[in-house]
């Protein structure tokens, strides 16, 4: 469809496409509506009309990201327990080779880390529907969860800095593989 035959929907979708690649590298601060418009092929003002305020923008793609990951979290399959945080892992694994949602994820908590409330809060809810979302699948106790998103953002934190072409020792180290069984030491006995 050209551009000029966008529906709304089309367009809002395309927008966040275009405005998700830019903010994931330059995060909030970084990237101007103007840009993100010009690579649209639209107005910046139909970026306003469509959005309301470039940080909604960036909020609106922060949220996105981490509905792919909570997406990929659900689609794990029925498993429940630690089978449920192997499938998890799986995908998370997966999700990995996406360096947008994960750039996403990163800058939405950079962003929040600097002291914006507004952003806190929508990242802090983003956060809080993934958790659910795997707490819920997996049904183990909360530190099994939390060892488990734990691992997750230091894998984030690998693959954000390109650990895999670091050839130093600590990066190897940093780039094991989780092998199945990393949490069958984490019981509701053990965390009373």
């Amino acid at each position: 469809m050209s551009p000029s035959r966008m529906t709304g929907q089309e367009r809002r979708a395309q927008v966040l496409a275009v405005a998700e690649q830019e903010f994931a590298v330059a995060g909030l601060h970084g990237v101007s509506t103007e840009t993100i418009a010009h690579r649209a092929g639209i107005t910046q003002a139909y970026v306003f009309r469509l959005f309301g305020t470039k940080k909604q923008l960036f909020l609106a793609c922060v949220d996105a990201a981490f509905e792919r990951m909570t997406l990929a979290m659900l689609g794990a399959g029925g498993a429940s327990g630690l089978e449920a945080l192997t499938a998890m892992g799986r995908e998370y694994d997966a999700m990995l080779a996406d360096r947008t949602t994960l750039l996403l994820q990163l800058q939405g908590t950079t962003a929040a880390a600097a002291g914006d409330p507004e952003v806190r809060d929508a990242v802090r809810a983003s956060f809080g529907r993934l958790w659910q979302a795997v707490a819920d699948t997996a049904g183990l106790d909360p530190v099994a969860i939390k060892a488990f998103l734990a691992f997750g953002m230091l894998l984030n934190t690998g693959a954000a800095l390109e650990l895999a072409e670091v050839d130093e020792g600590w990066a190897r180290q940093a780039r094991t593989r989780i092998q199945p069984g990393l949490f069958n030491h984490i019981t509701t006995e053990t965390n009373q």
